[in-house]
């Protein structure tokens, strides 16, 4: 790498040389591509620990985990530029602490998934509302990762055997996610109207925008969180506030409260549920359950009459 190279171009290949090493690095390349956006915008052409920081403290709401996590992401690049350049500054480990490693849950109700929809359909242009409420559709009811939705291609929707295949996702690994019919339906639908004002999209992507590309994470965020604010769902505590994400954590939650309601043998449908979100590991899927109060009452309702038959 030539010392002078500019910061995009040493991006490239400092991503370039880590995946090749076996790196996916999904999310930190989009995050660094974010973070060389911010210093190309204010004129800087390299990296310091005050401006990594001020980059990573944004938005100034943000958490100190999410603002942990981005500066971690820098610290690694900056550590590759270092190595050709001196001058370039890495920021030290435990620069911000992290707190809590994770968000507590926000669960919906049903109602505010309907309003939510509702409050789709009122996007403009009419594609992109129709994509907005199919997206946000498929996720409340298929529990599917937000990153997995936005990777879905038009090939990976099978109308006939209501299949959607979730290609390379989390560890590598793809899977097969069974849909209720109307879910297909409801999804055709979509393709019909997107083929109507979209006739050549410029991506093979399932949902577009309104120019046929594929959705970008960040757009998807914004949008969610103008949707949030339209319907006034707001956050429940500091540490919980309502994302995209948090539809996979309320699908999870639903689909075993349903199964506790209609005496399903939990102890299997914990292993089925594991697969179908993709989990290596049903442990994993506990996370997902521990916001929801009603099933853990369910839970210790469960256990109170398994010991009151026991000698």
């Amino acid at each position: 790498m030539s010392q002078r190279a500019p910061l995009r171009d040493a991006l490239d290949e400092y991503l370039s040389l880590r995946r090749a090493l076996g790196f996916k690095l999904k999310n930190a390349g989009r995050l660094l591509g974010q973070f060389v956006d911010y210093l190309e915008a204010h004129g800087i052409n390299t990296v310091t620990t005050q401006d990594a920081l001020a980059w990573a403290s944004l938005p100034a709401e943000a958490s100190l985990h999410w603002r942990a996590l981005r500066l971690s992401v820098v610290r690694g690049f900056a550590a590759y530029l270092h190595t050709a350049d001196p001058t370039v500054q890495v920021p030290p480990v435990g620069l911000v602490r992290s707190g809590a490693c994770r968000a507590t849950p926000y669960l919906y109700s049903t109602a505010e998934i309907s309003s939510l929809l509702h409050a789709a359909t009122e996007l403009r242009p009419c594609l992109r509302a129709a994509t907005y409420q199919s997206l946000i559709g498929l996720l409340a009811v298929s529990g599917i990762r937000i990153g997995e939705s936005i990777a879905l291609d038009l090939d990976d929707l099978d109308t006939h055997a209501d299949l959607l295949l979730v290609r390379e996702a989390k560890f590598a690994k793809s899977r097969l996610v069974p849909l209720h019919p109307t879910t297909t339906r409801a999804l055709a639908q979509y393709l019909d109207l997107r083929a109507e004002l979209c006739p050549r999209p410029a991506s093979p992507a399932l949902f577009v925008s309104t120019v046929g590309t594929r959705l970008h994470h960040s757009n998807v965020n914004l949008t969610f969180a103008s949707l949030l604010h339209r319907v006034g769902i707001t956050r429940r505590s500091a540490s919980c506030r309502a994302r995209i994400h948090d539809l996979r954590h309320s699908f999870a939650t639903a689909s075993l409260l349903d199964a506790y309601t209609g005496g399903a043998d939990v102890a299997t449908t914990m292993p089925r549920l594991a697969t179908y979100l993709g989990h290596s590991d049903p442990k994993h899927t506990f996370w997902y359950l521990s916001a929801a109060p009603e099933l853990m009452a369910m839970a210790g309702q469960r256990l109170d009459a398994y010991l009151e038959h026991r000698p």
